[in-house]
């Protein structure tokens, strides 16, 4: 297996989204768009929650858009990239390059080579329980949401090893970790 990385932004107060669902705050401006298009492009197969889908999918159809190259940039990253959706509720997935599993198989994962990035804070939930990720990268948003879905699962412990950390001009900070 690949590096399997889990990536995500969150509130200052860990979370991904609020209460409410809501994640409009964590929108990343051009500097950190850039950025994150740097950190995704090895990224060979995106592991992917149904409704963290049902966000990135839009990347399939996105139009150009030249005043925001980062945009475009990562539309490309997205199409190159192979997808896995795993639900048990979704009928079938016709998005390219994109395959529906029910089920989370650890060693079905642990068989897909290169790099591999996983979306969706439940379903890295039960890869961080498998113990198979091997980096986690936060990028911590200047806010506090109070509540809402949180980026981690609750009673787990997994030693980690600082191995990047930046801050942004919008207040936006990076924290990567790897697997002690």
């Amino acid at each position: 297996m690949g590096d399997l990385i889990y990536t995500g932004i969150t509130s200052l107060d860990g979370y991904i989204s609020d209460a409410s669902g809501n994640f409009d705050w964590s929108m990343p401006d051009e500097e950190v768009h850039s950025f994150i298009n740097e950190l995704e492009r090895p990224v060979a197969t995106y592991l992917l929650g149904r409704r963290m889908f049902d966000v990135l999918k839009v990347w399939d159809t996105m139009p150009a858009d030249p005043e925001h190259p980062a945009i475009d940039d990562y539309a490309q990253i997205w199409r190159a990239a192979d997808k896995i959706v795993y639900s048990t509720t979704l009928p079938e997935v016709t998005a390219p390059r994109t395959r529906l599993e029910r089920d989370f198989d650890p060693d079905a994962v642990r068989a897909i080579p290169g790099v591999i990035s996983i979306g969706g804070a439940h379903l890295a939930a039960v890869a961080i329980r498998a113990g198979m990720i091997d980096e986690f990268r936060m990028l911590v948003s200047p806010i506090i949401v109070g509540g809402g879905t949180p980026y981690l699962p609750l009673g787990v412990t997994v030693p980690l090893t600082l191995v990047e950390h930046r801050r942004f001009g919008n207040g936006v900070v990076l924290l990567r970790y790897r697997r002690a």
